[in-house]
C-alpha cells in the first residue's frame, strides 16, 4: 500500500488530468480550489423536477478542498466558496453536510468521487431532513416553487464563471437589478452579509 502523501499527490494529479481546474492555495497540495460545474442536464431525472435549477442555470462553483495529513484515511474538508442556496450547504461558511464525506468516508474513495459522484448527487438530491441551511430546507419542504425560484436567483447571481471569485464579502460588487430581488419579498438591500468563514 502506498503512503498517504503519495496517494494524496496521485489523487490531486488525477483530478487535474480529468479536466478540472485546480488552483493551489499557498503553493501547497493540501489546500486548493476546484472549479465545479453542476450536473449535466442529461443526468437529471424527470421524476425530480424541483432540483433542475442547479442544472438548468449552468451553475459553476469554486469548491475549496483541504486534505488532512491522514488523507485518504481521513476525509477531505469540502466547502463552496461562492454562495449556493441548498439545504445541505451552510450559507455562511460553505461547509457541506454529506454523510459519505463526513461520516462514512473510506480510503477507497478519491477526489474524483467527490467531484464526479458525491457533489453532483448533493445537488440533484437535496436532503431537507438533515439541513445545514434551515431556511433552504424549510422553504424546500413548504413551497418547492418558491425554493426553485430562489435557487435560480442564487445560480444567476453567484454561480456563473464570472462570479467564482466573489465570496460573500465581495457581494457588493455583484450588481442586481430591482427585478432580481429575493422571491420572499426582500430586496438585496435588506440582506446584510457579515462575511464568509473558511470551511
Amino acid at each position: 500500500m502506498s503512503s498517504p502523501s503519495k496517494r494524496r499527490d496521485m489523487d490531486v494529479m488525477k483530478l487535474m488530468m480529468s479536466d478540472y481546474t485546480v488552483e493551489p492555495i499557498n503553493d501547497g497540495i493540501n489546500e486548493f480550489n476546484v472549479e465545479f460545474h453542476g450536473p449535466k442536464e442529461s443526468n437529471v431525472s424527470l421524476a425530480v423536477p424541483w432540483i433542475a435549477p442547479y442544472v438548468l442555470k449552468g451553475g459553476v462553483w469554486k469548491v475549496r478542498v483541504e486534505l488532512p495529513d491522514a488523507y485518504p484515511y481521513k476525509s477531505p474538508s469540502i466547502g463552496f466558496v461562492n454562495k449556493i442556496f441548498h439545504p445541505n450547504v451552510d450559507e455562511l461558511s460553505g461547509s457541506v453536510c454529506l454523510d459519505v464525506i463526513n461520516q462514512s468516508w473510506s480510503p477507497m474513495f478519491d477526489l474524483l468521487n467527490v467531484f464526479e459522484v458525491f457533489l453532483p448527487q448533493l445537488l440533484l438530491y437535496p436532503n431537507p431532513s438533515d439541513p445545514l441551511n434551515g431556511d433552504a430546507a424549510s422553504l424546500m419542504m413548504k413551497d418547492k416553487a418558491q425554493y426553485e425560484q430562489k435557487v435560480k436567483e442564487y445560480c444567476e447571481r453567484y454561480a456563473k464563471k464570472e462570479h467564482m471569485d466573489n465570496t460573500l464579502t465581495d457581494d457588493s460588487e455583484v450588481e442586481v437589478s430591482d427585478n432580481e430581488a429575493f422571491s420572499d419579498g426582500r430586496s438585496d438591500s435588506d440582506d446584510e452579509v457579515v462575511g464568509r468563514a473558511d470551511p
